[in-house]
């Protein structure tokens, strides 16, 4: 298959192509911040979802009760989604992401060594598939398209690498260009932090690097992406150890033009706030919050750590408490405080997203085969949760725009 060179050409499109969407988020973010979170004006046409798609997982060895990729037309106005294709023999699609244009769904095999690639349909919204190959490590869990529109950039979680795979014009993905394991001495957690972890993988703000939080290091590391050679490749600028035990698992970042990160740690239940410096990759620790409330004794872990389009609340899943924590962001600290709890109306919300509009807030409940919607109402707390989606072991759910 030819392949686009990755070049200096394409060095500079990547700035362009980074600059771009800071344009478009903070384009959000005005829209968001002028109006209330309940007010209908707030859904634009650049705004509006079309269709959802959601990952399930399907094995035995999960005990799942997924049918694998389903799609849903979608109601930006109510909030509803109505199925309208099951994508079956799809084996534990555990995280979804589209390419740039929305054109190409991409998926990661959960406890598999795969990544498949599928075409999307602009009309119906359906999936018809590509082709699938291996992302040379096992149980990837997370994928993201870099800024160019080339590459996918996985985490490699049971194998404690991460990776970067080409994908043409037309959606197929080529061999692995580059792999690199995660360095580092494990954590104290036995069972949890055997080795290196890598849970997640996505682009900064700016598209310069890639941020990865390492559960099993207790670690954050920060790689900077090389396009200037005939394919990508990545290079370690920085990393940053957490408290031990904590288990960093997922990130997000401020809107740009604020220079501050949020990841969530699943072992200790917390969420940490840090200085992030675009240029240099370099991560600072400010502050750490529990994502649990005080008058909580149970067992419980974090999972899903989403932000609200105005980028003035911050959302993190608790399984085992069962609930979503919000967290107000001072924007000019970077400083958290922690504004309220929302049961997630199910067991075991192991992922969690927020509409593109920031109007509702969606918690997939994994052992409860659900996905619940929630209102946002003022000051980014959330109503009680009402039944959006019913699918077997849900785990991702992504809204397709364009």
């Amino acid at each position: 298959m030819s392949q686009t060179p990755f070049n200096r050409r394409h060095f500079i499109r990547l700035a362009s192509a980074a600059a771009v969407l800071s344009t478009t988020s903070l384009a959000s973010s005005r829209l968001l911040a002028a109006t209330t979170p309940s007010a209908s004006s707030m859904t634009t046409t650049a705004q509006a979802a079309k269709f959802v798609y959601v990952g399930s997982r399907t094995t035995r060895e999960r005990n799942a009760r997924g049918a694998g990729i389903t799609v849903y037309q979608y109601d930006a106005e109510t909030g509803q989604a109505k199925l309208i294709q099951t994508v079956e023999d799809v084996v534990n699609p555990s995280f979804l992401c589209f390419d740039r244009e929305q054109t190409f769904l991409f998926c990661v095999h959960g406890d598999q060594q795969e990544v498949s690639a599928f075409a999307i349909d602009g009309n119906t919204g359906q999936l018809s598939k590509i082709n699938t190959v291996s992302c040379e490590g096992r149980n990837p869990v997370h994928l993201s398209v870099d800024p160019t529109n080339h590459f996918l950039a996985i985490a490699n979680y049971a194998t404690g690498a991460i990776a970067l795979i080409p994908f043409g014009a037309d959606g197929k993905l080529a061999a692995v260009a580059d792999l690199q394991k995660l360095p580092g001495e494990p954590g104290p957690h036995r069972i949890e932090q055997a080795s290196s972890h890598p849970h997640m993988i996505p682009f900064d703000p700016f598209g310069r690097h890639v941020v990865v939080p390492d559960k099993g290091l207790d670690a954050v590391f920060v790689y900077r992406v090389e396009t200037i050679t005939d394919k990508p490749s990545l290079v370690q600028t920085s990393v940053v150890k957490t408290r031990e035990s904590a288990g960093p698992r997922h990130v997000v970042f401020a809107p740009k033009g604020r220079p501050f990160a949020y990841v969530v740690n699943e072992l200790d239940s917390t969420v940490t706030a840090y200085r992030y410096d675009g240029e240099s990759g370099a991560l600072a620790a400010i502050q750490v919050l529990p994502t649990l409330p005080d008058d909580f004794t149970g067992s419980s872990r974090a999972a899903a750590i989403v932000m609200a389009p105005n980028g003035e609340t911050l959302y993190v899943s608790n399984r085992g408490h069962d609930s979503i924590a919000i967290f107000s962001l001072d924007s000019k600290s970077g400083w958290l405080q922690a504004v309220g709890y929302q049961a997630s109306g199910g067991r075991k919300p192991r992922f969690v997203t927020i509409s593109p509009d920031g109007r509702f807030v969606f918690a997939a409940n994994e052992d409860s085969d659900n996905i619940q919607r929630l209102s946002v109402i003022p000051e980014g707390r959330l109503d009680t949760p009402k039944i959006a989606i019913n699918t077997g072991s849900p785990v991702c759910m992504i809204f397709k725009t364009a």
